[in-house]
């Protein structure tokens, strides 16, 4: 049921069965799946795709310019996927040309209030990110993972899958699958065990992230050595393989170990 006291673009291409309350403002460019409610004083603008059975809250700006300098006014998107909750006064800004052009949410998320995500990031299926922490552009956030409250990523971080920032964090440094990190200057400490359990985690693959991450961060070994210890030492496993996966392709390292004062040239 749309409200005669909003706004919505006639190009808009909206389910049947949205509903869009007063005051909400919908540009021409923007796609609205079946189910989703679109509170009062919610601003969606052009390139905003959402998906199915959202719910996005007051004062949410969906799909706003980016606020990078490079940007020159190209087409480009928000991506939302389906059953994802926007909660109050979240910003996400959409894309540039520059990276990705899309700026995309995964399903079944949830964004807390004050929450802004800049260009060109990438937020997988089920990833929580508590109130007004704020994303740099270019910034991953892999599948479970859990951010939070008023913690600030820089851009180009990546947050692996199922792993636990501590509140007021500061993260300028990559932030490995299944891993809780917390303390100033961000540091290891311990895997995310009880987010492990209530997923279904047996005690034997916790055991084995729990031996991954003893080798990488205990045994002393550099990035590289310890890989290497990993490969011969640990049989193959889906776990063993994305840790590995995660450790190659980190651009700007990954957080310290506990105990380590700074990070050598290997991220440590």
């Amino acid at each position: 049921m749309n409200q005669p006291l909003a706004s919505i673009h006639p190009e808009a291409q909206i389910a049947p069965n949205v509903v869009i309350e007063p005051f909400a403002t919908i540009q021409g460019d923007v796609v609205i799946g079946e189910g989703t409610w679109i509170g009062p004083n919610v601003t969606i603008m052009d390139g905003a795709r959402i998906g199915k059975n959202c719910k996005i809250y007051p004062g949410a700006v969906i799909s706003a310019a980016p606020q990078d300098l490079k940007y020159k006014g190209e087409p480009s998107t928000v991506v939302i996927g389906d059953n994802t909750v926007i909660r109050e006064c979240v910003t996400l800004n959409k894309g540039t040309a520059l990276d990705r052009n899309s700026t995309t949410i995964g399903s079944n998320c949830l964004v807390m209030a004050y929450v802004h995500i800049a260009h060109d990031c990438v937020i997988g299926d089920n990833v929580i990110i508590a109130n007004s922490v704020q994303l740099g552009g270019h910034i991953e956030v892999q599948d479970y993972a859990f951010v939070g409250g008023t913690s600030a990523v820089h851009q180009f971080v990546k947050i692996g899958a199922h792993a636990m920032v501590s509140g007021g964090s500061l993260v300028r440094k990559d932030v490995p699958p299944y891993t809780k990190a917390a303390r100033e200057p961000l540091g290891y400490c311990g895997i995310n065990s009880i987010g492990l359990r209530r997923r279904g985690f047996p005690n034997e693959k916790i055991n084995e992230i729990q031996e991954l991450y003893r080798i990488i961060y205990l045994s002393g070994l550099n990035n590289a050595k310890a890989m290497e210890k990993i490969e011969v030492e640990m049989a193959p496993s889906r776990e063993r393989d994305e840790v590995l996966n995660f450790l190659r392709t980190s651009d700007r390292g990954i957080m310290k170990g506990y105990g380590r004062s700074s990070s050598n040239g290997n991220g440590f």
